[in-house]
C-alpha cells in the first residue's frame, strides 16, 4: 500500500512514553505521535534517522506520526496500523497462496469472546477467521514476536482453537514489517506464554503464516513468505 499524505525524514532523539518522541526536523525540535504501543528499543536509538507521516487534523497536538525508522541499512515500520491494510491489500489481490479461495473479506468480526482482525468466505460457504499481527522486532535476520509481553495476543490463539473446533478454518499472520530476514520464531524470552499458545494452537490445526515486507518511505507491501520455527 502506498502512503498518500507528505513524507519527511528526521533525527530521532529520545522517547519519553509509548505514545510521544522527540524529534530533529530542519534544525528544531518537535514532538510526534508514535503509533506503536511496542517498544521498539532496538529501533528508535538517539540519533537514529526516522521517517515522519504528516497529519493534518488541525485538533491533533502532534503534526507528525513516526512511522518508521532505519536500523542500519534496513527501514523498518513500525506502524501498528499499517499491518492489516497490506494483509486486506494482499489478500485481494490473491497473494497470500493459502487463502486465496476466499473473496468475501470482512473487517473485524466477533468470534465467541474475541474480535479478529478478518472473517473470510467463500460462495461454497467456507469460513476462516484470521489475526495478523505486525512484528518489528529483529535480531540476526530472525524476526520475532511479541516484543512485549502480550495477553491479548495469547488470547487471540486460544480463541482460534475454538474457531477450528467449530469446523471452521482459523490462522495467524505475523507481518514482519521488514524485508530482510530469514525466519520468523515466537520471541519466548518476551513472553513465554505467548510462545506456549502458538505452539497449541499450530498443533490444533490454526495455520500460522509470516511474510516479510518491502519497505519505502512511502509504501509496504507484502514480499514473500518466511520460514516459521516453533
Amino acid at each position: 500500500m502506498r502512503i498518500e499524505k507528505p513524507i519527511v525524514e528526521a533525527q530521532f532523539i529520545r522517547r519519553p512514553n509509548r505514545f510521544q518522541a522527540y524529534i530533529i526536523l530542519n534544525g528544531i525540535e518537535l514532538m510526534v505521535h508514535v503509533p506503536n504501543t511496542g517498544r521498539c528499543k532496538e529501533i528508535l536509538t538517539p540519533n537514529t534517522t526516522v521517517i515522519l507521516r504528516r497529519e493534518e487534523n488541525v485538533t491533533r497536538k502532534t503534526p507528525y506520526d513516526l512511522i518508521a525508522a532505519y536500523k542500519g541499512e534496513e527501514l523498518i515500520s513500525i506502524d501498528s496500523h499499517i499491518p492489516n491494510k497490506v494483509v486486506e491489500e494482499a489478500l485481494r489481490e490473491k497473494k497470500i497462496k493459502k487463502l486465496d479461495k476466499y473473496d468475501i473479506i470482512l473487517r473485524e468480526k466477533t468470534f465467541g469472546n474475541s474480535r479478529f482482525d478478518f472473517k473470510l468466505s467463500n460462495s461454497k460457504g467456507e469460513e476462516y477467521y484470521l489475526e495478523v499481527k505486525g512484528v518489528t522486532f529483529e535480531n540476526n535476520r530472525i524476526a520475532k514476536f511479541p516484543d512485549a509481553p502480550t495477553e491479548r495476543g495469547r488470547k487471540h490463539l486460544l480463541e482460534l482453537v475454538e474457531v477450528i473446533k467449530e469446523g471452521k478454518g482459523a490462522g495467524v499472520i505475523f507481518l514482519i514489517q521488514l524485508e530482510n530476514v530469514e525466519c520468523f520464531m515466537p520471541y519466548d524470552d518476551m513472553d513465554p506464554k505467548f510462545g506456549e499458545a502458538l505452539r497449541f494452537a499450530h498443533k490444533n490445526g490454526v495455520d500460522i503464516m509470516a511474510y516479510c515486507c518491502n519497505v519505502t518511505m512511502n509504501s509496504i507491501i507484502i514480499k514473500k513468505s518466511v520460514e516459521i520455527k516453533l
